[in-house]
């Protein structure tokens, strides 16, 4: 079996070193091939040379550098692509994770599970603004997707590589791969494992990120749900709009010939009908645009993603 970890990181300078001297402690222990893809995700400090550090010292550490900035999901993506693994698991690159937990994702996948997903039990941020907004969003995640998982946003999962190769992430979409899995008929576990308060650089993550979670969770129940029968949403929205327009146009009526309120008296219904269309129409028009983003990059074969320089990786087809 051939293991492949994939390392996103951005602005990682201080880390990069420490992460290679405990990934390397614990892959020791495992009784198999492995490779480990560092992303560099346009990294603007000392990153990219310490990374070469890395890779000239050990050909199993490989590197992918981007031409800039383009995200924590475009750099899994890029990882997976480059991955030749029969086993891939990400982690975070800011020593948050503990490498020492992979064998105990590895022997929790040998018992049949397709992902097994960490679980930050005890997860060691800023109760507020990182871990409130997560234990929300969790439970909304795990609510909408029927896949009930406690730490939808912990990096440090194992996959077989059949199930995210075909995968195509967008946005904020790695945290769902294991929605997809489970779509597919996969089968999903979690565990707990170790989590660490950061002790070297800074975080790149706000609480802005849990509202791109929500709107990225929509699409992916939408494209779970609808793709192949859209008129479905639409003309269910359609529908409820032409309903509150006949309401409204009845309850102006009412007014008009037994109250005895003139039209332009009574603005109400105008307000209702034009914001309710109005939102509407935005969240359909977002909908459709999220299909022919995905039209434009899968049909082309397109990536999301521009790669710089590589070394060490020969990229599995």
């Amino acid at each position: 079996m051939m293991l492949s970890i994939i390392i996103p990181v951005y602005n990682e300078q201080e880390n990069i070193l420490p992460m290679h001297e405990r990934v390397s402690a614990a892959l020791e222990r495992v009784a198999t091939d492995y490779e480990v893809i560092f992303v560099n995700d346009g990294s603007t400090d000392a990153t990219e040379l310490h990374l070469k550090t890395v890779a000239a010292k050990d050909p199993r550490y490989k590197v992918v550098t981007f031409q800039r900035n383009f995200g924590q999901t475009a750099a899994m993506m890029a990882g997976i692509d480059f991955a030749r693994g029969d086993v891939i698991i990400p982690l975070d690159g800011d020593l948050q994770n503990d490498p020492a937990d992979i064998p105990r994702l590895l022997d929790k996948l040998a018992e049949g599970y397709d992902v097994v997903s960490g679980w930050r039990l005890h997860r060691m941020d800023a109760a507020l603004t990182r871990n409130l907004p997560s234990k929300v969003a969790n439970w909304l995640i795990s609510k909408i997707s029927g896949v009930p998982l406690h730490d939808y946003g912990c990096s440090l999962k194992a996959y077989r590589k059949h199930v995210v190769k075909g995968v195509k992430l967008y946005g904020e979409m790695h945290r769902f791969i294991p929605i997809y899995a489970s779509w597919q008929g996969g089968k999903v576990t979690e565990i707990p494992v170790s989590h660490f308060p950061r002790v070297r650089g800074r975080s790149n993550y706000g609480l802005e990120r849990t509202i791109k979670v929500v709107l990225d969770l929509i699409v992916v129940k939408f494209l779970a749900s609808y793709a192949n029968k859209p008129i479905y949403i639409f003309g269910g929205f359609g529908l409820i709009s032409l309903a509150i327009s006949f309401v409204a146009g009845m309850s102006a009526l009412y007014l008009k010939f037994f109250e005895n309120v003139s039209f332009i008296l009574t603005p109400l219904p105008l307000l209702v009908a034009l914001s309710f269309i109005t939102g509407i129409m935005c969240i359909l028009m977002g909908l459709i645009a999220e299909i022919i983003m995905r039209t434009y990059y899968e049909s082309q074969d397109k990536h999301v993603y521009l790669v710089k320089e590589t070394i060490n990786v020969q990229k599995d087809e």
